[in-house]
């Protein structure tokens, strides 16, 4: 792409993107905010009732939603996404790998199976929907993949060592695709949020004992929101972006500066 006189644009209309984790919070946002820039978004999680209730939101903005309830552990599951996608916009040009759980247990205490669980959610699925992305993605000679890090792929935290050895593993893995597919016009860019309220933190920002430590270890001295987010999700995902790939980028308030 050429530097033109235009300046930079955020338009994503005629785009298809796909948000895994898109029925609340953080995916939510995510999702609604690449709509709000023109995009058509596909929904997927476990929970129905939320997928239909964001794709409503999508779709009261004049863009076409798709809710589609997966299981990202489940690579068949997986696997069926990618060709729903395709089979019902043919094509595929931004993937927002947001799915993920928690685990707060100490070394000593975590189990295989919580191992696994985890493991397969945060990092392998992303792996995975990345490789199914990235085949459509090829074949449009087109695409934006922006995966959710976490601070924890910057930091330890106890006790959730499993949790950031899958999100250290997102980082990582955000850095290696976009090695391997940059001379495809496909950049791999990675968000790293700091505590963003939504349904899942809503007991640590009800206890005052944790909110007091994450306001007093945040400069900017307030929680995040997922609107936070969104522009830094739709610049990764627009034209602007075309040469950016291989970043993981902290929206945090300073979290990591400080």
């Amino acid at each position: 792409m050429s530097t033109s006189d235009a300046g930079p644009s955020f338009d994503l209309t005629g785009r298809v993107a796909l948000v895994t984790g898109g029925g609340r919070g953080i995916g939510r946002g995510i999702a609604l905010a690449l709509a709000h820039a023109g995009a058509d978004v596909v929904l997927a999680a476990r929970s129905q009732d939320q997928l239909e209730a964001t794709a409503h939101e999508i779709e009261g903005l004049g863009r076409r939603a798709l809710a589609l309830p997966t299981n990202v552990a489940d690579l068949d599951e997986l696997a069926a996404l990618f060709a729903k996608t395709d089979d019902e916009f043919g094509r595929l040009d931004i993937l927002a790998n947001n799915a993920g759980i928690g685990l707060r247990t100490p070394v000593l205490e975590v189990t295989p199976e919580e191992w696994d669980r985890v493991l397969d959610i945060n990092l392998r699925s992303v792996f995975f929907a990345s490789q199914y992305g990235l085949r459509l993605m090829v074949r449009g000679g087109y695409g934006r993949i922006i995966n959710t890090g976490s601070l924890t792929s910057f930091l330890g935290f106890k006790p959730i060592s499993v949790y950031g050895a899958s999100k250290g593993g997102v980082a990582q893995l955000t850095k290696a695709l976009a090695v391997e597919f940059a001379e495809q016009n496909i950049t791999v860019n990675a968000i790293a949020p700091g505590y963003i309220l939504t349904d899942l933190t809503q007991p640590r920002y009800d206890d005052p004992v944790w909110s007091n430590w994450i306001l007093g270890r945040t400069p900017m001295n307030r929680w995040g929101m997922p609107e936070d987010l969104a522009g830094a999700v739709v610049f990764l995902a627009s034209e602007s972006a075309s040469f950016v790939t291989g970043h993981v980028l902290p929206i945090d308030g300073g979290w990591l500066a400080g």
